[in-house]
């Protein structure tokens, strides 16, 4: 065992120093004292927490295994609707129409219905209701599947287009909750959908879930290169702005600021940034094409959450206190609550543990769901409860209870 603490210690310091951090800041940016990281790095004691190995995977750029031979703790909480959409995106029903178009005779999906049901989804998801918008997507997939071979020609555009925008609601959601695996799969088909339906800026909304995909997998270098390469050929936006066009376009670029952030280059999340907010300039408000929620608050939301990714905690706290997050649409729960969710990162970075539980408390209150299932807040209660003081944080032991923290 004390080998293996050795052997894990060695590649931690060989990938911080690889990655140009020092000691104090890598050990600011999980949340833990500089005295215990050289600890680890020495081999003299484990890391405790799986949640803890999940962010040096992330902040070194190293596979997961490398940490992880011996290693034990926590799981953020699995998604029960995962395997229900699995099992509609395995099923392959609609195959045998494909194979042979009269071996099965069914009356194709209602499309006005299989509409008004991925806004219903969409709407559920950017509410931060993942359980429910999961029980309800294996019955759009199948549907979708179904439409695009059972649907009369003339209105086959219209089916893969939908058949698109379903797999792009399936892949945010599963990315959102974790399933990073088949939430790529999700992706892939709604690019390949898209295409289908002959739609680029449908190809180009895809891309921007890949994007996110990609960084949720630890691709940060890919999830730029479809992104940034997405955005070129986009063209020249800003000579005839359109919303839709202006809204994908800065999306695209919000992916690069996450991307880079998770490579810890300050120069192109700088460069990124700039160009998300002369889309959201042009674009003149906050909007939600493609369901992107993209505008001026969502490009200073991304900046807050570079600012923490960073261990920036003092910028970060400066950005979030100012956001009024009152201008995006009332539906969008989950941004409101991604906002508590940075803030309480910031300030744990700073060790002001109770205003850190206090904004946990707030994002718990928008949407548990969020809460229960994203990766760094799971990190964060698990330091906080490392050190915790009941008499300052005395919410602190139910909130991470309820998050399944302990």
């Amino acid at each position: 065992m004390k080998d293996t603490r050795k052997q894990i210690g060695q590649q931690i310091a060989r990938a911080r120093r690889r990655r140009g951090l020092s000691q104090v800041v890598l050990a600011g940016l999980i949340g833990r004292s500089e005295s215990w990281l050289g600890q680890v790095e020495r081999g003299a004691r484990s890391i405790d927490t799986h949640s803890v190995l999940t962010q040096l995977a992330e902040i070194l750029g190293v596979p997961l295994a490398d940490l992880t031979v011996e290693e034990k703790g926590g799981e953020v909480q699995r998604y029960e609707a995962a395997a229900l959409i699995r099992d509609a995106m395995t099923s392959y029903e609609a195959l045998p129409a494909f194979v042979t178009p009269t071996s099965v005779r069914s009356q194709p999906p209602d499309l006005a219905w299989l509409s008004n049901e991925l806004r219903a989804v969409n709407r559920l998801y950017q509410a931060a209701h993942y359980d429910t918008a999961g029980q309800r997507l294996p019955r759009l997939i199948t549907a979708a599947e179904r439409a695009v071979q059972a649907t009369p020609a003339r209105r086959r555009r219209t089916a893969h287009t939908l058949r698109a925008l379903i797999y792009h609601s399936v892949a945010m959601t599963l990315n959102r909750v974790g399933e990073t695996e088949l939430a790529w799969t999700a992706a892939d088909r709604s690019l390949a959908a898209a295409q289908d339906a002959d739609n680029p800026l449908l190809a180009a909304a895809s891309a921007f879930r890949l994007g996110y995909v990609f960084v949720r997998m630890r691709e940060p270098e890919k999830a730029k290169s479809i992104a940034l390469n997405t955005a070129a050929a986009l063209g020249p936006v800003f000579d005839r702005p359109d919303p839709q066009r202006l809204s994908l376009l800065g999306g695209l670029h919000l992916v690069g600021v996450t991307a880079a952030a998770r490579q810890f280059d300050r120069a192109e999340v700088d460069a990124n940034l700039r160009q998300a907010r002369r889309a959201a300039a042009a674009l003149g408000g906050d909007h939600n094409h493609f369901w992107t929620a993209f505008g001026p608050t969502n490009v200073r939301i991304h900046e807050l959450s570079a600012a923490v990714t960073f261990g920036d905690p003092r910028h970060a706290i400066d950005i979030g206190e100012s956001l009024d997050v009152s201008r995006l649409a009332p539906g969008l729960r989950g941004r409101r609550a991604q906002v508590r969710l940075d803030l309480a990162r910031a300030y744990g970075q700073q060790r002001k543990d109770a205003a850190a539980v206090n904004m946990l408390l707030d994002a718990e209150h928008i949407s548990p769901e969020l809460v229960r299932y994203d990766p760094r807040t799971h990190a964060l209660l698990t330091a906080l409860i490392k050190r915790e003081h009941r008499a300052s944080t005395p919410q602190l032991r139910g909130l991470a209870h309820r998050a399944g923290v302990v």
